[in-house]
């Protein structure tokens, strides 16, 4: 008999496990199996960002995250000689956290398969392999072995999340393109941390570059360039072990090696994340070298692009076109990663002297720039997601002379809204999201959103659960809650953050979707028409404002699309 499910996973990592937490908050039948018998238990990514601790908040999970970080950890990077060359210090708050923080990844993916664990709807199955896929037009039939026995699961759709030798992938054969440099790395993790200084080293050596991490917990971690002719085989030499560490510990030998792996540099990036009711994501569909720690954090960003259109479309809310955005936003970002992690990889990789001295020397123009040595200290120079295709709606600034537009201001649409800390009617400080919600949400600057919405907008607002939010300065806070419109959110903007956003572009709405990436932006005035256009680019309504009946493309009206579609979900 073959099991039926909404969503299949294959891969307990980072991605499948965020990507479940996602299915269950929104209730989606989730199957997760993993060929292993537990998670992997030792050290591997070493890096979470803003961006990945604003998702872990978002699953309810931050607080327990946070216990295996190191917050705002900077990086030194130094030449041959030991010399401070420049400093990656960011410590501003746009997404709400610390953008540069050490973890300990076997804790946090834990966390992870507990919290999925939390929900009825989810089931994780660990000991159970993938052996065969095959997919029709109406949904995806897995193979699955476990316990010495074969069995079928059927789902409406597969995500595949199994690394970068992923079993999905390579049976839908979609190549797996890019390099896999010569350069190879020793990894050695030790406990009891010899050193215990909370930043990390980055080291340009030509002789042999290398890195050095705090991690929590006590635990220190070594990187070392491999030179050509050094066998693999040599990790298993603790004299070998010894040799790398003198220079940096006064006893090797006295180390509590926990971990010592050799690794390559992989840049690799699928051809395609879609293949009809197949996805591949996470490490499945990118691999990138470890140097600029992004390659743990852009599978969550995978997780998140995907957490709430796989819902939309399974609940029949958006038509199953939707899905194809997914690889439209994702693949452009995660190549800019790529380049960004193989640029740092060359910087600290690099052997040559002449080189090395030249890097040396535009390090020292650049710390006497003020402005070009705090881009660099702000990591200035991390793509940050930017979409231009997909479920956004690009569009120009509007034309009225009350709104003057200040030169060099670019659209925010496309990039990921703020989360300032932000005051409730109760009196509350706390975060913006936690007030908000992850669904869509409706901002707009000192106007209530209801005013400028139809019935109809409204109606399928109601249906997507979103958040219509009335953000003011805190000062009208109280008077404004006090009037407010039953059902519409009050945000007193206590930071002064989002007057000032909203101040720096000629618009007061910004609509955001559930993975914080703003959708379009507008005047009061325009809201109602730009949600149709954003409806209409998520294929939930189509831009003339005319509801979407599920699955069916451009279509008719939407009390009927919302009606309907409840008494699916109930029945």
């Amino acid at each position: 008999m073959t099991e039926q499910t909404e969503i299949l996973i294959i891969g307990a990592g980072p991605t499948g496990l965020t990507l479940a937490n996602l299915l269950g908050r929104r209730g989606i039948r989730t199957i997760l199996i993993e060929a292993r018998d537990k998670l992997i238990d030792y050290p591997r990514a070493v890096g979470i960002d803003d961006e990945s601790l604003r998702a872990m908040q978002g699953l309810g999970l931050v607080d327990k995250v946070l216990e295996h970080t190191v917050p705002d950890q900077q990086i030194r990077i130094v030449n041959g000689a030991g010399k401070i060359i420049a400093g990656i210090n960011p410590t501003t708050r746009e997404f709400g956290w610390p953008r540069r923080n050490g973890f300990v990844q076997p804790l946090v993916d834990q966390i992870l398969l507990e919290g999925a664990q939390r929900y009825d709807c989810v089931e994780v199955r660990l000991g159970a392999k993938a052996t065969d896929v095959v997919q029709d037009a109406d949904g995806v039939t897995v193979t699955v072995h476990s316990q010495g026995k074969d069995s079928s699961i059927r789902a409406e759709y597969l995500v595949g999340c199994e690394g970068g030798r992923s079993f999905t992938r390579q049976k839908l054969g979609i190549p797996f393109t890019g390099e896999t440099r010569r350069q190879r790395g020793l990894v050695i993790d030790v406990a009891n941390d010899p050193l215990g200084t909370p930043h990390a080293v980055f080291g340009g050596d030509p002789t042999r570059g290398y890195a050095t991490l705090s991690l929590p917990h006590g635990i220190r971690r070594w990187e070392f360039m491999l030179l050509d002719g050094e066998d693999d085989d040599l990790i298993n030499s603790d004299e070998f072990l010894h040799q790398l560490l003198r220079d940096h510990v006064a006893e090797p030998a006295e180390l509590d090696v926990i971990r010592r792996r050799v690794y390559e540099h992989h840049a690799r990036l699928a051809d395609r994340f879609r293949d009809g009711r197949v996805l591949l994501a996470g490490d499945a569909a990118h691999v990138m070298p470890v140097v600029a720690g992004q390659g743990w954090n852009s599978c969550i960003r995978d997780a998140l692009n995907l957490g709430w259109k796989l819902p939309a479309v399974v609940r029949g809310l958006a038509d199953d076109r939707l899905l194809d955005t997914y690889a439209e936003e994702r693949r452009d970002h995660v190549k800019a990663m790529i380049d960004l992690s193989v640029g740092m990889s060359k910087v600290v990789t690099n052997r040559s002297k002449v080189t090395s001295a030249v890097r040396d020397t535009a390090a020292a123009v650049i710390d006497r720039l003020p402005k070009l040595k705090s881009y660099v200290s702000g990591q200035g120079f991390k793509p940050m997601p930017k979409y231009t295709r997909g479920v956004v709606v690009p569009g120009k600034w509007p034309e009225s002379k009350s709104v003057p537009i200040e030169d060099g201001v670019q659209p925010g649409t496309g990039t990921l809204f703020p989360q300032p800390h932000v005051r409730t009617a109760d009196g509350e400080d706390v975060l913006l999201d936690d007030v908000t919600g992850d669904g869509w949400r409706i901002f707009v600057w000192n106007n209530n959103p209801e005013h400028f919405l139809s019935a109809d907008s409204l109606a399928a607002l109601t249906a997507l659960d979103a958040t219509l939010v009335h953000a003011v300065p805190a000062t009208q806070l109280r008077w404004t809650a006090a009037h407010a419109t039953p059902g519409v959110c009050v945000v007193g903007d206590a930071s002064g953050m989002l007057k000032s956003w909203f101040h720096a572009r000629p618009v007061s709405v910004a609509i955001v979707r559930p993975d914080h990436v703003i959708a379009a932006e507008c005047l009061a005035q325009d809201l109602n028409r730009t949600l149709q256009k954003v409806f209409g680019s998520a294929y939930l309504l189509p831009a003339d404002g005319t509801p979407l009946p599920a699955g069916s493309g451009p279509g008719t009206d939407s009390s009927h699309f919302v009606s309907s579609r409840k008494r699916e979900l109930t029945s």
